[in-house]
């Protein structure tokens, strides 16, 4: 009951992330413009300056409502949900991020229950006419739904979410936001803190002082490198020796889930990650630093590069001392440690590795999906809660080393609710394996917990290998 329910609001996370991520390029591309345009950024210009309004209270929202729409009824949802929210918009004194993202999946939905309806009932010859009217007039209902009831209520709802949280920045407490954000990101439960609730805060509150903390407040790659540091150092077996590569796909290349194994294998290091984490946003708050939009991915460089003019001390500094704090607790949890045998990294991936090559992992047995001894593999899936981050690293890693045993096969990375009907065999993270039961069914699942090297993964290239006689 209690992984349903994490699989249930980790795709609930899944759906914002699939919303914001695909206009991350658009929220970054504003972050520049006002970076360097504004008259306190680099590059003070009036002209390009004026950019800043419409992009921030037109583009953004309308980008983040298609997207939405588009979820729930492909395109004919996008346009639904555009024309939704541009009531919210017109109707709004502030950005409309957190409407947008109501609106748009919403607007969708009534016209996709609509067509249902009517699915049945249009005359031959008819088609194009009723489907054309009848989305312009739901969309104008919408419109004016929006404008005058759904807006007003947004903006109230936005109001109060903004004041307790500036309540917090006031009085200084916003570092016990770790303890909520620490535990709920090592269980895959990153993007419903980041992309569903501080960036479209972030971007508000940017849009109005050019800059937000709340952009950090979950982001900083510091407290990630300081457990993975400890582990090089004092670790032991394959946590020792996976670490130093984890450490640059996780800062440099800012897929942060590289970390969340070395927290879940000995839990109480949270510790050190919501130590490190608070330790840092102090840090942020004493230069009263910010950044210009939100990270993504949450790399050390993503973050200089939306650093704001008179803020890479107070950036820098909040991400070392995260490190530190983060290096120093995790390194005493590690010497006090009295196991003396090869982390629990190995043992439980290894017996993970076994129940795969029995064919008597969790979902197949619940589902009764085929074994890979009846099956000859083609198209392999690697999945992940946004489909762009660790599962498109292990794709890539797997699909080299098939091509060095001289196989082609189809090796793709998804999203977990983008998973194709057409994939043989599915490779996930354990901690989002009750997810992509609820998304797929009667396909095998291959559950690991490093997307790097995993022996789930070995197997099964050896298995493949196997099956084309290349073993």
């Amino acid at each position: 009951m209690k992984s349903n329910f994490r699989a249930k609001v980790q795709a609930f996370g899944g759906f914002l992330t699939a919303m914001v991520i695909p206009n991350m390029g658009a929220f970054i591309a504003w972050g520049f413009i006002t970076a360097l345009f504004i008259p306190t950024g680099w590059m003070p210009n009036e002209k390009f300056a004026t950019l800043v309004g419409p992009m921030v209270s037109m583009l953004l929202p309308l980008l983040l409502a298609y997207a939405g729409g588009k979820l729930i009824y492909d395109v004919r949802g996008g346009i639904a949900g555009t024309i939704g929210t541009i009531g919210l918009i017109v109707g709004a004194e502030i950005p409309m991020f957190l409407g947008a993202m109501i609106m748009g999946p919403l607007s969708a939905w009534v016209v996709k229950r609509v067509d249902g309806v009517l699915e049945k009932h249009i005359p031959t010859g008819f088609e194009m006419l009723i489907n054309n009217f009848s989305l312009g007039i739901l969309g104008f209902v919408l419109c004016l739904l929006s404008n005058t009831i759904i807006g007003p209520a947004v903006q109230e709802a936005n109001a109060l979410i903004s004041a307790a949280i500036q309540a917090l920045v006031s009085t200084g407490i916003l570092p016990l936001l770790s303890l909520v954000n620490e535990p709920a990101k090592v269980l895959f439960l990153n993007n419903v803190i980041d992309q569903g609730v501080y960036y479209p805060l972030g971007m508000q509150h940017a849009a109005e002082s050019g800059k937000s903390i709340y952009f950090m407040l979950a982001s900083n790659p510091g407290a990630g490198l300081g457990l993975l540091l400890a582990y090089a150092v004092f670790g032991k077996g394959a946590s020792k020796s996976t670490a130093p590569g984890a450490i640059i796909i996780h800062f440099l290349g800012g897929i942060h889930e590289m970390y969340f194994p070395y927290v879940l294998m000995k839990p109480i290091t949270i510790l050190a990650m919501i130590g490190g984490a608070a330790c840092g946003i102090m840090t942020f708050q004493f230069f009263d630093a910010g950044l210009v939009a939100g990270p993504s991915p949450g790399s050390i460089f993503a973050y200089l590069a939306l650093t704001p003019k008179g803020n890479f001390i107070g950036v820098i500094a909040g991400v070392t001392v995260a490190t530190l704090v983060s290096f120093l607790i995790t390194s005493v949890i590690l010497k006090l440690s009295n196991k003396e045998d090869e982390d629990v990294l190995s043992a439980s991936a290894a017996q993970s590795a076994q129940m795969k090559a029995e064919g008597l992992d969790f979902l197949q047995k619940t589902m009764g999906s085929a074994t890979a001894k009846d099956t000859r593999y083609s198209f392999i899936a690697f999945a992940c809660d946004a489909g762009m981050g660790s599962s498109a690293m292990g794709a890539s890693t797997m699909r080299r080393a098939l091509s060095k045993a001289g196989l082609d096969l189809h090796v793709e990375h998804f999203a977990i609710e983008k998973i194709p009907p057409e994939a043989d065999v599915i490779v996930v993270h354990e901690k989002l394996a009750d997810r992509v039961g609820m998304a797929v069914q009667g396909k095998r699942i291959i559950t690991i917990q490093n997307y790097l090297d995993d022996p789930a993964i070995r197997a099964l290239q050896e298995e493949i290998a196997k099956q084309y006689g290349k073993a």
